[in-house]
């Protein structure tokens, strides 16, 4: 399964992320290694947000991560959600819907 986070973020959030950006990639790479984090970035110009998509057996995976973020700890973030993601096409998607 396949769910997507969403971040709200503050103004002049690409500004302010710097002083927590290197612990942010660092979770977002242990993520990664785990085959949990698909893809992930910031939504720019103007900036709207950040989007990350997740690979797990329940919505628990994209949640803990945000749980755990610094951008999240630290305010840079006004809220996020987490929503399933049912992928019909795709590289890399097998049996499409």
């Amino acid at each position: 399964m396949y769910y997507l986070l969403t971040y709200d973020v503050v103004p002049e959030y690409l500004q302010k992320r710097a002083a927590f950006r290197e612990k942010h990639l660092k979770l977002a790479l242990s993520a990664v290694s785990r085959g949990e984090l698909r893809l992930g970035g910031a939504l720019t110009e103007p900036t709207l947000g950040a989007a990350l998509l997740f690979e797990g057996s329940s919505a628990k995976v994209a949640e803990d991560f945000a749980a755990q973020d610094p951008y999240v700890l630290n305010g840079l973030v006004k809220s996020w959600q987490v929503n399933e993601w049912a992928i019909v096409l795709g590289a890399g998607v097998e049996n499409p819907n």
